[in-house]
């Protein structure tokens, strides 16, 4: 049963994975996993946290890496970036990209901007052979200073109707490109006093309602690119007390059942300090999926774990084979992902909102 599984689901679809290496050699673990494991996407980054280049040097290398990946996958691969702008770019002026303005900016400047800005990131991406951006942000503003999120000005703010309007703007400026988005994170990191990249953070003291509305109105408007999740403890959302990436009452409950979101659930880094530190990496696949996460992220940024994919994949094995997972939640997870590339392969806007929610920006 457990090589039946493993023949015959496309488990390898469920993750996104990070490499260290400006190019894809044969031999090397990612070629072999984009030809034979079915793998569903990779995550760039410029640099890894010993300073040195990781993924990124400039845009002639970039677009040599991106068609390499998607020729050695056969094509439909997921290739993500975290390109926010601002602080959080992976594709930074100084390698030879465009300058991005930060959220924050953005969002004191008005939706013109917003738009603008949304508009030259979109384009860049996809000359660059991007198709999925961790971004844009939705999170509010609402620690003084957040250490993640407003110390970066990463929010667009704390008004959530202006956070709303300039996510919008950047959902439809990539969606014009062919570029699918994934909102971040859920379901709020803005009140959060603590980092989640180095350990346990419990955020149910500063934690608040508003800091759903995005998200609240984005889903309603159509959005259904995918959700990136947060390791958040949220007492109030889940008694048990496990992070929000973990949790099954606040990704099927809340997300899924309560907000009806369609889309794809996409954890953030498994690797941050927040999951590594409570939880092994088998643990934490199984609980994610378990949650009702359909993707699942590997950054090899913080952590280099080459052996990711075939040790995840053996994890989810191991839920099927004693059924606590169904053929049927893996296969509604693949499909999810599956029109998510597709969303990605072509331009589209999916996003309906009445006009007098499109064109004002309440900032203005």
């Amino acid at each position: 049963m457990w090589n039946r599984h493993s023949t015959t689901l496309p488990l390898g679809q469920l993750f996104v994975l990070g490499f260290r290496g400006e190019e894809l050699r044969p031999g090397h673990w990612l070629h072999h996993a984009l030809q034979h494991k079915n793998l569903g996407g990779v995550v760039l980054f410029d640099r890894n946290v010993d300073g040195s280049i990781q993924n990124i040097s400039s845009p002639v290398q970039l677009r040599r890496l991106t068609a390499d990946l998607q020729n050695a996958a056969g094509g439909g691969l997921l290739i993500a970036v975290d390109q926010e702008g601002g602080k959080v770019c992976r594709l930074k002026a100084t390698a030879g990209f465009c300058a991005q303005p930060a959220a924050r900016d953005l969002g004191n400047q008005g939706l013109e901007a917003s738009k603008n800005a949304a508009s030259s990131c979109a384009k860049m991406l996809k000359s660059c052979g991007i198709n999925l951006n961790f971004a844009p942000v939705v999170d509010l503003d609402y620690a003084s200073p957040s250490p993640i999120i407003g110390r970066y000005g990463r929010s667009f703010g704390t008004d959530p109707e202006n956070v709303y309007q300039h996510a919008l703007a950047w959902i439809k400026a990539h969606h014009a490109q062919g570029v699918a988005c994934c909102l971040k994170h859920f379901p709020g990191h803005g009140s959060a006093r603590s980092d989640t990249h180095h350990g346990f953070v419990d955020a149910s003291a500063t934690w608040q309602p508003q800091e759903l509305e995005p998200y609240r109105r984005l889903i309603a408007a159509g959005f259904e690119d995918a959700i990136m999740t947060a390791h958040l403890v949220l007492r109030q959302l889940d008694a048990c007390g496990l992070p929000a990436t973990l949790s099954r009452p606040i990704l099927t409950g809340l997300l899924r059942q309560e907000l009806g979101f369609q889309g794809v659930v996409c954890t953030d880094d498994l690797q941050m300090g927040a999951i590594r530190q409570g939880w092994s990496y088998k643990e934490a696949v199984q609980k994610a999926l378990l949650a009702g996460a359909d993707m699942l992220v590997i950054g090899n940024n913080l952590v280099d774990q080459p052996d990711a994919l075939q040790e995840g994949v053996a994890a989810i094995e191991e839920l099927l084979v004693t059924g606590q997972v169904k053929e049927e939640r893996i296969l509604a997870s693949v499909k999810r992902i599956e029109r998510l590339r597709a969303s990605a392969e072509r331009d589209q806007n999916t996003i309906n909102v009445a006009t007098e929610h499109t064109n004002t920006s309440p900032a203005e």
